[in-house]
């Protein structure tokens, strides 16, 4: 027999509603988790998206850099990432610019190729010495209460970098530190990943390169041996193993933030419908949404505000081969193995950004991709990895949902087209050549927009932020020594990306809204 009431109920069984219910049950509390699909994990998860294809995609988020080494030991996972030595490389004309993270001089070589020179160079060893020291002061803080500003700025601790990175916008920064359209890109790209913003004007730009940069204290971006569906898999193991009540096929109808007890007590109450179409109801001492906050306003019988914009093309694809490129002093598995940047110069990204702001789908999209599986070939099926075949994972920029809302199915088509045609000016071969053919004889290609995550998934807007990015501090002074998950209602706290300090695949939303429970009164 079902509980009718719990210590919390989680709303979304996404990798962070999984993350707090493994700590909350862990100090035995009970928990009851629901999730709208028929299987936990939320985006972070590994999928067969072709027939008959024995390929495990990380289908919608595929990288992970956030996700503090604390949670991962205090929960126990068994989850292997794997650096990668290749942290990038960028097609330019017949060369190209790589980033050798266990060759100095092979990088110098590159930087000396692209730019003519050695001051981008050198310039870039700077301005990463003084992100990654940001990224070790600033990624404790994550886990903790909020500081204030006036705290951040001291635990930042340089007067420099906290201009550089939160005060000025970063494409101001990007440009007067380097000289070269090209090198201003691949920085500038942390900064408009799922985000659409001028990054010379304004500082959402800036926030979004933050969370790209901080990183477990290291900002590296790792690959999750066995797909995303390995972390969030293994989430759902720690939290089912402490007790937690896991639900899926359970669509969350409605919440009371302050329902009426038996006894005249206050709880917070929640209407789901099961997979079979019945109602129930269930109260909690607490309930923590995993959902984007205009989810929760909706649920509330509130008005849910404005809606947030997403602005990004994923595009998923297995490969029958590497593809070929026209820099010959670079092997295709050594470019592919991190990120590979397509058409990110900063002039390019501006164009694309001038384009897409006038409501056209931009001629020559921006993209990178990464292939997965030279890292990882675990997530490929044995005759698969035998062939030699690769999966590759492309996340294309300034792509607003504006942008797809009209025609959904003819904007997709004709997104994906001008994003091959970005990807093709930089190959020494056509992509579509390399595609793997699944058993039906069509190519391993699929494409997810803004307005396909808002169906798919949920998602307002399809933002994979939930919303604009924060600061990783309390802007409002009361918010200091809170934890960034508190709403207006007592027994109803945040745990999602929506959350402050959320985003990404991390974790850190998740633990916070259990700490703010498991500490509450301490």
């Amino acid at each position: 027999m079902h509980r009718s009431h719990y210590d919390a109920v989680i709303v979304g069984g996404g990798h962070n509603g999984l993350v707090a219910a493994a700590y909350l049950a862990k100090a035995g509390r009970r928990v009851l988790v629901l999730e709208r699909q028929p299987y936990l994990g939320g985006l972070a998860v590994s999928a067969r998206a072709f027939p008959g294809v024995d390929a495990r995609l990380s289908r919608y988020s595929y990288l992970v850099s956030l996700l503090p080494g604390r949670i991962v030991a205090d929960l126990g996972l068994p989850v292997t990432l794997l650096r990668r030595r290749f942290a990038s490389y960028t097609p330019v004309g017949a060369t190209g610019l790589l980033v050798d993270n266990a060759d100095a001089a092979r990088t110098a070589a590159s930087f000396a190729r692209v730019t003519g020179g050695a001051a981008d160079h050198e310039q870039w060893e700077r301005f990463y010495r003084m992100t990654a020291e940001v990224a070790r002061r600033v990624a404790p803080t994550l886990l903790e209460p909020l500081l204030d500003r006036a705290a951040m700025r001291e635990a930042v601790g340089d007067a420099e970098a906290w201009s550089a990175l939160f005060e000025r916008p970063i494409g101001e920064t990007a440009a007067e530190r380097f000289a070269d359209e090209v090198v201003r890109g691949v920085v500038l790209t942390d900064a408009l990943i799922g985000t659409f913003a001028d990054p010379a004007s304004g500082l959402l730009a800036n926030r979004c390169f933050l969370y790209h940069v901080i990183g477990d204290g290291t900002g590296e971006w790792n690959v999750p041996v066995g797909g995303m569906g390995a972390v969030s898999g293994a989430l759902a193991d720690a939290a089912s193993r402490g007790g937690a009540d896991l639900r899926t096929g359970a669509e969350v109808l409605a919440l009371d933030p302050a329902a009426a007890g038996p006894g005249g007590e206050r709880r917070a109450a929640v209407t789901f419908r099961d997979e079979d179409g019945a109602e129930h109801a269930v109260t909690g001492e607490h309930v923590l949404v995993n959902a984007p906050p205009a989810v929760l306003a909706r649920l509330l019988g509130a008005a849910s505000g404005e809606e947030p914009e997403g602005a990004q093309l994923k595009v998923n694809m297995v490969l029958s081969r590497l593809p070929r490129l026209k820099d010959d002093a670079v092997d295709p598995a050594e470019a592919f193995a991190g990120t590979f940047h397509i058409n990110e110069a900063r002039d390019q990204l501006d164009r694309a950004y001038a384009q897409a702001s006038a409501g056209r789908i931009p001629d020559l999209p921006p993209a990178e991709v990464y292939c997965h599986s030279l890292t990882d070939p675990s997530i490929l099926g044995p005759s698969l990895r035998a062939s030699g075949a690769q999966t590759m994972t492309l996340f294309g920029l300034h792509m607003p949902a504006r942008l797809f809302r009209a025609d959904p199915d003819a904007s997709r088509r004709e997104a994906l087209a001008a994003t091959l045609r970005s990807v093709n000016s930089v190959l020494a071969e056509p992509l579509e050549d390399c595609l793997l053919r699944g058993p039906d004889g069509v190519p391993c290609v699929e494409a997810k927009t803004p307005v396909d995550l808002a169906t798919e998934a949920g998602l307002p807007g399809g933002h994979i932020f939930h919303q604009d990015l924060s600061w990783p501090f309390a802007e409002d002074a009361a918010d200091a020594g809170r934890w960034g998950v508190e709403t207006a209602h007592e027994r109803v706290l945040l745990c999602g990306a929506g959350a402050r300090r959320g985003g990404g695949v991390s974790g850190i939303p998740g633990r916070n809204a259990a700490m703010a429970i498991l500490t509450a009164g301490a």
